[in-house]
């Protein structure tokens, strides 16, 4: 059997996180792939310059105003995915935060309640609705954004450390529930990334390339860099592929 990235067009993809970084990347490069677009985050009009790309690009998209945050939100954003495009195939849960950096015994439970709630909550309500979808439909996949600090440990990042754990336990939790049914559930967790997350970890872009010269990349990644695997996860060319967490980091994780 033939599998390939090709496959991607025509399928209906939702993507939350769609308005900037590796989530507007992802959803761009879905789209010059042939695919039909959901796209979920709260900044509107930046989803709407983006589905303006995709169309422009030969895709097709919808805008979402999606607050991750609040579980009807990603239950409309689903339903409305069905409702404009007939099913759901993919979906790229990426919408996160990295919340206060400061040493954890610093953080306030609200601190740390606001990052669990993005992280975690939002894609545990995101799960929750997609693969009721995809049972319903006959199958699909889906790719979590977790992070190399599910696999590390970072001084000052304790609440986004622990969340993006809890992404990966979801992630294979699901993925072992759904392979029977014809869905498979993975994460990407992309090392240091040149996008305004990583800006505000690092204090600045110049901040975070400096820190990474002596890395084997000696750079940040690019948020186009992170959507080719995803792309890759969500296509066929990966049906063998389930409930993992794939780094891709440039080699930062292994020095």
């Amino acid at each position: 059997m033939k599998h390939s990235l090709a496959d991607l067009a025509g399928k209906s993809i939702l993507v939350t996180g769609a308005s900037s970084g590796i989530g507007a990347a992802t959803a761009l490069a879905l789209g010059q792939a042939g695919a039909r677009v959901a796209l979920a985050a709260r900044r509107e009009d930046a989803l709407t310059a983006l589905a303006g790309q995709i169309c422009a690009a030969g895709g097709e998209a919808l805008v979402i105003p999606t607050d991750v945050t609040v579980e009807a939100d990603l239950e409309r954003a689903v339903a409305r995915t069905l409702a404009q495009f007939g099913r759901l195939d993919g979906a790229f849960n990426n919408a996160g935060v990295l919340g206060k950096v400061a040493p954890l015994h610093t953080l306030s439970t609200a601190d740390f309640s606001a990052v669990m709630q993005a992280n975690v909550y939002g894609v545990f309500w995101a799960l929750k609705y997609q693969i009721a979808a995809m049972r319903d439909s006959g199958g699909g996949s889906i790719v979590n954004t977790a992070s190399i600090v599910a696999q590390l440990g970072f001084a000052d990042f304790a609440a986004y450390t622990a969340s993006k754990h809890a992404v990966l336990g979801l992630t294979r939790s699901a993925a072992t529930e759904n392979f029977a049914h014809g869905i498979r559930v993975n994460a990407v967790s992309p090392g240091p990334v040149a996008t305004p997350m990583a800006e505000m970890g690092f204090g600045s872009l110049d901040n975070l390339h400096a820190s990474l010269k002596l890395t084997p990349a000696g750079r940040p990644g690019t948020p186009e860099e992170i959507a080719q695997p995803v792309l890759f996860l969500l296509s066929s060319a990966s049906s063998y592929i389930n409930g993992q967490g794939l780094v891709v980091d440039g080699g930062f994780s292994v020095v």
